[in-house]
């Protein structure tokens, strides 16, 4: 009598047994697709190696430059409108300065999803300091210029492959390149691109652009 309840039993162990076999063989059919997307991620700001038709991470050589923690980081500038996250990030403290000389801080961080071609201090030392001192001081050229950089949407990369943009300040600029290799009016390269803030993506750029 005891016969057949030891054959159902063993048949219970072996299938027991045999189903985290089973388990795992699905799982490793399925390792391909799913053990890429953490590894993309994992490319991300850190690395700057993302590919930019994501359309989600930071890419280009000045990102490794970008503070890893706190406020000034990719994901702290990503919680902050984008005025406030610029005046975080130290690489852009004199165009943090020239906003708030043109009284253009609450003009940025309230508009609704822009484009800022930021240029970094080093763009600013390029230009002789008599000039940029000239310019500092008369809001209205400040004004023209600092919205000469801001795009009324948001701009992702692919966008700025061949790209030509109405301005802020309603002049034109030009854009193009691909992968992680962009520039503005064939002249300010992309350093570090796709940052994202609150209300703008950001595209920080090595030389000051002018409008005509």
């Amino acid at each position: 009598m005891n016969s057949p309840r030891i054959r159902r039993g063993a048949l219970a162990l072996a299938a027991a047994a045999l189903l985290p076999l089973s388990l795992a063989a699905c799982s490793d059919s399925g390792s391909d697709t799913k053990a890429s997307a953490p590894a993309s991620e994992a490319a991300g700001p850190a690395t700057g190696n993302a590919a930019p038709a994501t359309g989600d991470q930071p890419f280009g050589p000045a990102c490794a430059g970008v503070p890893k923690e706190g406020a000034g980081s990719f994901d702290g500038m990503a919680k902050d409108p984008v005025a406030t996250a610029a005046s975080n990030n130290p690489a852009l403290s004199t165009l943090v300065t020239a906003v708030k000389q043109a009284g253009l801080v609450d003009t940025l961080n309230n508009a609704q999803n822009i484009t800022v071609f930021a240029p970094t201090n080093d763009a600013f030392a390029k230009i002789p300091k008599a000039e940029l001192d000239k310019v500092l001081a008369d809001k209205e050229m400040l004004t023209n210029i600092l919205t000469y950089h801001v795009v009324g949407e948001r701009l992702t990369p692919q966008q700025l492959e061949n790209g030509s943009f109405e301005t802020l300040q309603k002049g034109m600029l030009t854009t193009k390149g691909s992968g992680e290799d962009y520039t503005v009016n064939d002249s300010s390269k992309v350093v570090c691109g796709n940052v994202k803030t609150v209300n703008a993506n950001v595209y920080i750029v090595d030389t000051v652009l002018m409008p005509k």
